[in-house]
């Protein structure tokens, strides 16, 4: 799966890894839910390490299309917020 974040680029990741991903989702689609500013940051911050960490990066000159999208670091909890679908940033 490619998996672009704004501002960045795009990662090839295996789907194996979506598990993960999708916990750490869940944790910051619940402290958007509570307000809780902190743990956005703090889980936000985890979500794009685990992509960067799991995955390859691809060249800057290839543009694959991208099967999921994640916000900018320094997107702000609102920014998120208009991002989110039902499921939170990562279906499933």
């Amino acid at each position: 799966m490619i998996v672009r974040i704004m501002g960045e680029g795009q990662v090839r990741l295996d789907d194996s890894h979506l598990a993960e991903l999708n916990q750490l989702d869940d944790e910051l689609l619940a402290e958007m839910e509570s307000g809780d500013g902190e743990g956005f940051r703090r889980t936000l911050t985890a979500l794009l390490d685990a992509v960067h960490r799991l995955g390859t990066p691809l060249p800057d000159d290839s543009l694959e299309p991208s099967d999921l999208i994640l916000p900018a670091a320094d997107a702000t909890l609102e920014e998120v917020r208009a991002l989110l679908g039902d499921e939170g940033l990562i279906p499933g």
